[in-house]
């Protein structure tokens, strides 16, 4: 019922929210991204994008689609890959920063290692600034992490707010340097708090730092004090600081998927990798029960 083709299209869009980046990175004339989503639109026989000279955004039936999209595209690799006998073989040093690790990626992982056995998977967990280094250098062939801000590469598996988190009981003195919760350089969240902070003249004082996601939770609950964080995974016992708190707004965090320079084996697990995220990217969402 739903042309591959059409859905892949689709996600270009969701993902850039822009016909004319989606159309750039698919290859494709603007003309016939518009086409593509137009058919797939009279298909479901629902409006997926509400579009005006401005803006892109999904609507409530394009967010529902987002989801089935990329599971049927999932389904769809993995019986191509059955019927024409082809098995995806190699080594594949995949790194993911934390915030996944502690969410829904193992199911994800698991999933994977079972459609792809003959994939001799090494994940290595690190700051999301120190994924982009080994990267750079080499030493991954595949990245899931926050974007840096001045590298506009990866493929985008969500979009969320950056948010100060803290304990329920913490309360703020505006009189005094904001207590900060850190990540040690080159954390991209933690470069991102201070810009925010320094760009508005408000005084800050490191109270913890830590490498370790599980450190920082640690620190918040105890109320030692704030730390910015991803809206939507937020940890439990840790809440978002109301606007009265008076702290600057720290924007949007993209989560991008970056793959590495090799060839052969290591790319073709690493595209089948990338696949399985973006099919159960809704599901790194969403905390463990």
């Amino acid at each position: 019922m739903y042309d591959p083709t059409q859905l892949r299209t689709f996600l270009a869009v969701s993902q850039t929210l822009s016909f004319t980046q989606a159309a750039r990175r698919l290859g494709l004339r603007q003309s016939t991204v518009s086409q593509h989503v137009r058919r797939l639109e009279d298909a479901t026989g629902r409006q997926l994008f509400t579009r005006d000279t401005h803006a892109v955004e999904l609507t409530e039936d394009g967010e529902a689609m987002l989801g089935f999209a990329r599971r049927i595209l999932q389904v769809h690799e993995q019986a191509t890959a059955f019927f024409t006998g082809t098995r995806v073989r190699g080594r594949l040093r995949f790194g993911a920063s934390e915030d996944f690790v502690l969410t829904r990626l193992p199911e994800i992982l698991e999933g994977f290692r079972y459609d792809h056995p003959e994939v001799d998977l090494e994940l290595t967990v690190e700051l999301s600034g120190t994924l982009h280094e080994q990267l750079a250098a080499g030493k991954l062939d595949l990245v899931l992490a926050k974007r840096r801000p001045e590298d506009p590469r990866g493929e985008l598996v969500w979009r969320d707010d950056l948010v100060w988190i803290g304990a329920e009981r913490l309360r703020l003195d505006a009189d005094r340097p904001v207590p900060l919760i850190v990540y040690p350089p080159p954390g991209i969240t933690r470069a991102r708090a201070l810009r925010a902070l320094e760009g508005e003249g408000r005084a800050w004082r490191i109270v913890c730092t830590s490498g370790s996601l599980n450190g920082l939770i640690a620190a918040a609950r105890a109320g030692l004090g704030v730390m910015a964080h991803s809206r939507r995974l937020i940890p439990p016992g840790l809440f978002r600081l109301p606007d009265r708190a008076g702290l600057p707004d720290l924007g949007k965090v993209d989560f991008v998927l970056v793959h590495g320079r090799r060839r052969g084996a290591a790319e073709e697990a690493a595209n089948a990798l990338a696949t399985a995220v973006l099919a159960g990217g809704e599901r790194l969402r969403r905390r463990g029960g």
